[in-house]
């Protein structure tokens, strides 16, 4: 089962980001208030960017680095990644 590194957008416009193997039940977990203390309070959640991995220790690698970046840097990582996803649509 892959993992998967995700970043998600609370209510109050703060950015998360975490791992998980189950991308579907962890957003949910974290709508619910039971996702992290982070997010207890900023609900509901929005998923902006997945990125997936082959195992938890590089899942783990690479959350790490996207929490060093600025939120400037997360927002076009999430643009860019968005842009991918719209150009690979329209073929």
């Amino acid at each position: 089962m892959p993992w998967h590194v995700y970043i998600i957008k609370c209510k109050d416009s703060k950015l998360y980001t975490g791992i998980t193997n189950n991308l579907e039940k962890r957003i949910k977990a974290h709508n619910s208030g039971h996702g992290g203390k982070f997010t207890k309070y900023r609900t509901p959640v929005e998923l902006l960017y997945t990125e997936d991995c082959l195992n938890r220790p590089t899942a783990l690698k690479r959350e790490a680095q996207i929490k060093r970046l600025e939120r400037k840097e997360k927002l076009a990582l999430i643009k860019t990644s968005q842009s991918l996803l719209n150009c690979s649509q329209d073929k």
